[in-house]
């Protein structure tokens, strides 16, 4: 059973969560045109707005904003252009919404302008790696930085040899080691979240096992963010496409919250919050 992990502080730009007493839920607002699950849906900043409003009001604890798909096989885009996808939609969120805001980006031009403009953590699936800067730049704004495992790119995460010596293991040095690297930064350590980063570089059995064994990345004594909404191992237990797997997206965030989870983002905010209730009035109980 889940350990919790009462009163654990974890401080963004503009403020500190106090973690514990409930999963909190991110919701996922991607405005890009090739996303696995919901690309090319929103197609205006507009309508990118109106969905963050109708995501914080189905019970949004934190909305997640991206401009550049992650999913296996996909292509980065350049600074510019993923700039001009999330800047305005964090801009005008952050004057009409009281959540924070966290910027899904491996790059730290776009970070910077995302903070400047009212986000207040940076969700770097490369956990620093990609670009030099970015450790200055969580330092600097004070956001802060979620710190996710993926071996490879997203282009070829998924190709290869997928084979780990020690999956948790490997996993826990990982995001020892990325941690260290942020504190040396200049990081403050209650603004790092990591995530072991479920789908990325990862076969179908090595998600299930991260969520069967989540509690030993406990052993960082930070706070824990999941993400497994709609991905293609609950896929290859369920069968549907991406839009299909709510009910396997459940049975996986269930798990995930019982085993040490202290966020969870997802697509379908409205069920999983329901989902994440029930589960934390059992482990409470």
């Amino acid at each position: 059973m889940r350990q919790v992990a009462k009163g654990m502080v974890y401080k963004t730009s503009r403020r500190e969560l106090v973690l514990g007493e409930r999963t909190l839920i991110m919701g996922i607002l991607n405005v890009t045109p090739d996303s696995f699950s919901d690309g090319g849906r929103l197609a205006s900043p507009a309508e990118a707005v109106a969905e963050g409003e109708r995501l914080i009001a189905a019970g949004a604890d934190l909305l997640d904003v991206g401009g550049e798909s992650t999913r296996p096989g996909s292509d980065p885009v350049t600074p510019e252009e993923e700039w001009q996808r999330v800047i305005p939609v964090i801009r005008a969120l952050a004057k009409k919404i009281d959540v924070p805001i966290s910027i899904d980006t491996t790059k730290a031009s776009v970070a910077r302008e995302a903070i400047a403009s009212g986000a207040e953590i940076i969700n770097d699936v490369s956990a620093m790696r990609f670009d030099a800067e970015m450790p200055q730049v969580a330092a600097a704004t004070g956001a802060g930085i979620i710190l996710m495992h993926m071996r490879g790119l997203p282009k070829d995460m998924q190709t290869g040899s997928l084979y780990y010596s020690d999956l948790i293991e490997d996993i826990t040095v990982f995001l020892r080691e990325r941690m260290a690297a942020a504190l040396a930064a200049g990081v403050a350590k209650e603004s790092i979240m990591v995530d072991p980063g479920i789908g990325f570089g990862k076969t179908a059995a090595d998600n299930m096992r991260i969520l069967k064994c989540l509690r030993a990345f406990q052993v960082l004594e930070r706070p824990i963010l999941t993400g497994m909404s709609r991905k293609a191992f609950i896929g290859k237990v369920t069968g549907g496409e991406p839009r299909e797997r709510m009910e396997g997206t459940a049975a996986a965030l269930t798990v995930a919250i019982m085993n040490g989870s202290d966020l969870v983002r997802v697509h379908d905010v409205a069920a999983m919050k329901k989902v994440a209730a029930m589960t934390d009035a059992i482990i409470r109980a």
